[in-house]
Protein backbone atom coordinates (compact mmCIF):
# COMPACT_ATOMS: atom_id res chain seq x y z
CA UNK A 1 0.00 0.00 0.00
CA UNK A 2 1.27 3.44 -0.94
CA UNK A 3 -1.27 5.35 1.25
CA UNK A 4 0.01 8.21 3.87
CA UNK A 5 0.58 6.72 6.97
CA UNK A 6 1.56 8.93 9.72
CA UNK A 7 4.81 7.57 11.79
CA UNK A 8 7.20 10.06 13.68
CA UNK A 9 9.59 7.47 14.88
CA UNK A 10 11.72 8.83 11.69
CA UNK A 11 12.42 11.88 13.58
CA UNK A 12 13.95 9.76 16.37
CA UNK A 13 16.62 7.86 13.50
CA UNK A 14 19.42 10.06 12.19
CA UNK A 15 18.12 10.29 8.98
CA UNK A 16 14.78 12.01 10.23
CA UNK A 17 16.48 13.93 13.15
CA UNK A 18 19.25 15.81 11.26
CA UNK A 19 16.55 16.63 8.55
CA UNK A 20 14.69 18.70 11.46
CA UNK A 21 18.34 20.18 12.19
CA UNK A 22 18.91 21.07 8.11
CA UNK A 23 15.36 22.60 8.18
CA UNK A 24 15.85 24.54 11.09
CA UNK A 25 19.81 25.62 9.87
CA UNK A 26 18.69 26.65 7.07
CA UNK A 27 15.68 29.01 8.53
CA UNK A 28 18.68 31.19 10.55
CA UNK A 29 20.75 30.89 7.26
CA UNK A 30 18.52 32.90 5.32
CA UNK A 31 16.60 34.46 7.90
CA UNK A 32 20.24 36.78 9.30
CA UNK A 33 20.90 37.50 5.40
CA UNK A 34 17.62 38.27 3.71
CA UNK A 35 16.54 40.50 6.67
CA UNK A 36 19.56 43.14 6.93
CA UNK A 37 19.16 46.75 7.01
CA UNK A 38 22.07 49.18 8.00
CA UNK A 39 23.09 52.57 8.63
CA UNK A 40 26.69 53.64 8.97
CA UNK A 41 26.95 57.18 10.15
CA UNK A 42 29.89 59.44 8.40
CA UNK A 43 31.35 62.51 10.04
CA UNK A 44 33.02 65.08 7.66
CA UNK A 45 35.60 66.86 9.38
CA UNK A 46 35.96 70.47 7.65
CA UNK A 47 39.08 72.30 7.64
CA UNK A 48 37.83 75.38 9.37
CA UNK A 49 36.64 73.35 12.57
CA UNK A 50 32.79 72.75 11.51
CA UNK A 51 31.70 68.59 10.75
CA UNK A 52 28.73 67.68 8.95
CA UNK A 53 27.60 64.27 8.59
CA UNK A 54 26.15 61.50 5.95
CA UNK A 55 24.35 58.13 5.98
CA UNK A 56 25.05 54.94 4.31
CA UNK A 57 22.11 53.32 4.31
CA UNK A 58 22.69 49.47 3.14
CA UNK A 59 20.64 46.45 3.08
CA UNK A 60 19.93 43.18 1.41
CA UNK A 61 20.37 42.32 -1.79
CA UNK A 62 23.31 44.98 -1.02
CA UNK A 63 23.42 46.40 -4.59
CA UNK A 64 25.77 49.31 -3.43
CA UNK A 65 26.02 51.12 -6.37
CA UNK A 66 22.08 52.35 -6.76
CA UNK A 67 22.58 53.10 -2.72
CA UNK A 68 22.95 56.97 -2.78
CA UNK A 69 25.57 58.31 -0.31
CA UNK A 70 25.33 62.07 -1.63
CA UNK A 71 21.71 62.76 -2.92
CA UNK A 72 21.51 65.61 -6.02
CA UNK A 73 24.05 68.38 -6.06
CA UNK A 74 25.45 69.32 -2.61
CA UNK A 75 27.49 71.55 -0.43
CA UNK A 76 30.09 69.77 1.87
CA UNK A 77 32.01 71.98 3.96
CA UNK A 78 31.50 74.85 1.14
CA UNK A 79 32.82 72.41 -1.76
CA UNK A 80 30.18 71.21 -4.43
CA UNK A 81 29.54 67.85 -4.73
CA UNK A 82 27.65 65.86 -7.17
CA UNK A 83 25.74 62.92 -6.26
CA UNK A 84 27.39 59.67 -5.49
CA UNK A 85 27.17 56.31 -4.57
CA UNK A 86 28.36 54.12 -2.64
CA UNK A 87 30.83 51.46 -4.79
CA UNK A 88 30.32 47.54 -5.22
CA UNK A 89 27.50 44.98 -5.95
CA UNK A 90 26.92 42.27 -4.02
CA UNK A 91 23.82 40.90 -4.42
CA UNK A 92 24.80 37.97 -6.93
CA UNK A 93 26.33 36.32 -3.71
CA UNK A 94 23.79 37.20 -1.46
CA UNK A 95 21.04 36.25 -3.64
CA UNK A 96 22.74 33.12 -4.38
CA UNK A 97 23.30 32.42 -0.42
CA UNK A 98 19.28 33.01 0.23
CA UNK A 99 18.21 31.23 -2.85
CA UNK A 100 20.07 28.21 -1.88
CA UNK A 101 18.80 28.40 1.66
CA UNK A 102 15.66 28.94 0.51
CA UNK A 103 15.33 25.78 -1.78
CA UNK A 104 16.99 23.60 1.22
CA UNK A 105 14.41 24.96 3.50
CA UNK A 106 11.72 23.79 1.05
CA UNK A 107 13.44 20.48 0.39
CA UNK A 108 13.89 19.65 3.65
CA UNK A 109 9.65 20.10 4.17
CA UNK A 110 8.98 17.91 1.65
CA UNK A 111 11.72 15.05 2.62
CA UNK A 112 9.97 15.35 6.24
CA UNK A 113 6.76 14.91 4.90
CA UNK A 114 8.18 11.82 2.90
CA UNK A 115 9.72 10.12 6.07
CA UNK A 116 6.87 10.76 8.48
CA UNK A 117 4.18 9.92 5.94
CA UNK A 118 5.54 7.33 3.25
CA UNK A 119 8.71 5.76 5.07
CA UNK A 120 7.42 2.58 4.33
CA UNK A 121 7.66 3.70 0.51
CA UNK A 122 10.68 4.97 0.66
CA UNK A 123 12.27 1.97 2.26
CA UNK A 124 10.88 -0.43 -0.13
CA UNK A 125 11.94 1.40 -3.26
CA UNK A 126 15.08 1.82 -5.23
CA UNK A 127 14.72 5.28 -6.88
CA UNK A 128 13.54 7.02 -3.44
CA UNK A 129 16.75 6.72 -1.46
CA UNK A 130 19.35 6.89 -4.68
CA UNK A 131 17.19 10.48 -5.43
CA UNK A 132 17.67 11.55 -1.79
CA UNK A 133 21.53 11.10 -1.94
CA UNK A 134 22.33 12.44 -5.26
CA UNK A 135 20.26 16.02 -4.21
CA UNK A 136 22.18 15.60 -0.32
CA UNK A 137 25.54 15.58 -2.54
CA UNK A 138 24.48 18.32 -4.62
CA UNK A 139 23.60 20.49 -1.47
CA UNK A 140 26.42 20.37 0.02
CA UNK A 141 28.55 21.84 -2.68
CA UNK A 142 25.97 24.08 -3.10
CA UNK A 143 26.35 24.68 0.63
CA UNK A 144 29.85 25.73 -0.06
CA UNK A 145 29.72 27.34 -2.88
CA UNK A 146 26.96 29.65 -1.89
CA UNK A 147 28.75 30.46 1.47
CA UNK A 148 32.06 31.13 -0.20
CA UNK A 149 30.89 33.32 -2.80
CA UNK A 150 28.85 35.29 0.32
CA UNK A 151 31.74 35.61 2.90
CA UNK A 152 33.47 36.89 0.02
CA UNK A 153 30.53 39.45 -0.97
CA UNK A 154 30.43 40.41 3.22
CA UNK A 155 34.01 41.34 2.71
CA UNK A 156 32.95 43.90 0.09
CA UNK A 157 30.17 45.31 1.88
CA UNK A 158 32.21 45.98 4.66
CA UNK A 159 35.06 47.08 3.00
CA UNK A 160 32.61 49.69 0.77
CA UNK A 161 30.75 51.14 3.65
CA UNK A 162 34.26 51.45 5.73
CA UNK A 163 36.12 54.92 6.61
CA UNK A 164 38.85 53.62 3.64
CA UNK A 165 35.62 52.65 1.40
CA UNK A 166 34.02 55.90 2.02
CA UNK A 167 37.28 57.65 1.24
CA UNK A 168 37.68 56.69 -1.90
CA UNK A 169 34.42 57.09 -3.19
CA UNK A 170 33.58 60.80 -2.06
CA UNK A 171 36.10 62.49 -4.07
CA UNK A 172 36.01 65.14 -1.58
CA UNK A 173 37.55 63.56 1.06
CA UNK A 174 41.06 63.17 -0.91
CA UNK A 175 42.16 66.29 0.01
CA UNK A 176 40.96 69.99 0.86
CA UNK A 177 42.52 69.64 4.13
CA UNK A 178 39.05 67.40 4.98
CA UNK A 179 38.82 63.92 6.86
CA UNK A 180 35.78 61.70 6.70
CA UNK A 181 35.29 58.91 9.50
CA UNK A 182 32.62 56.79 10.03
CA UNK A 183 31.95 57.13 13.53
CA UNK A 184 29.23 54.50 13.74
CA UNK A 185 28.46 51.55 12.04
CA UNK A 186 25.48 49.21 11.15
CA UNK A 187 25.76 46.06 13.70
CA UNK A 188 26.64 43.62 10.79
CA UNK A 189 26.90 40.77 13.75
CA UNK A 190 23.22 38.82 12.05
CA UNK A 191 25.88 38.90 8.49
CA UNK A 192 28.46 37.52 10.09
CA UNK A 193 26.12 34.46 11.89
CA UNK A 194 24.96 33.76 8.04
CA UNK A 195 28.10 33.13 7.08
CA UNK A 196 29.00 30.63 10.19
CA UNK A 197 25.07 29.23 9.32
CA UNK A 198 26.06 28.67 5.64
CA UNK A 199 29.28 26.51 6.22
CA UNK A 200 27.75 24.53 9.37
CA UNK A 201 24.38 23.60 6.69
CA UNK A 202 27.21 22.61 4.83
CA UNK A 203 28.57 20.21 6.97
CA UNK A 204 25.35 18.69 8.24
CA UNK A 205 24.73 18.02 5.09
CA UNK A 206 27.92 16.30 4.25
CA UNK A 207 27.24 14.35 7.61
CA UNK A 208 23.48 13.57 6.27
CA UNK A 209 24.88 12.25 3.00
CA UNK A 210 26.13 9.00 5.02
CA UNK A 211 22.64 8.12 6.67
CA UNK A 212 21.11 8.46 3.19
CA UNK A 213 23.71 6.59 1.47
CA UNK A 214 23.24 3.77 4.32
CA UNK A 215 19.20 3.65 2.50
CA UNK A 216 20.43 2.94 -0.79
CA UNK A 217 20.85 -0.28 -2.61
CA UNK A 218 24.36 0.51 -3.24
CA UNK A 219 25.07 0.51 0.71
CA UNK A 220 22.77 -2.73 1.06
CA UNK A 221 24.57 -4.94 -2.11
CA UNK A 222 28.08 -3.81 -0.34
CA UNK A 223 26.96 -5.15 2.98
CA UNK A 224 25.51 -8.22 1.53
CA UNK A 225 29.13 -8.90 -0.76
CA UNK A 226 30.71 -8.72 2.75
CA UNK A 227 31.60 -12.20 3.81
CA UNK A 228 30.33 -12.09 8.04
CA UNK A 229 33.35 -12.85 10.97
CA UNK A 230 34.04 -16.74 10.76
CA UNK A 231 32.58 -17.35 7.76
CA UNK A 232 35.00 -19.16 5.37
CA UNK A 233 35.04 -19.78 1.44
CA UNK A 234 33.90 -23.39 0.14
CA UNK A 235 36.99 -24.35 -2.44
CA UNK A 236 34.84 -25.23 -5.43
CA UNK A 237 34.67 -29.16 -6.48
CA UNK A 238 36.90 -30.04 -8.94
Amino acid sequence: MTGFRLNVSPLKEPLGFVKLVEWLTAIFAFGSCGGFAGRNIVSIFCGDGGNETLNANFQYPFRLSQVPLVEGNSSICDHPVSTTHLVGDSSSSAEFFVGVAVVCFLYCMAALLLYLGYMHVYKNSDLGPILDFVITAAVVFLWLASSSAWAKGLQNVKHATDTAGIADTVALCQGNNITCQVTEFANLRTLNISVVFGYLNMLVWAGNAWFVYKETRWHSQKVATQPGPGRQQVPAAI
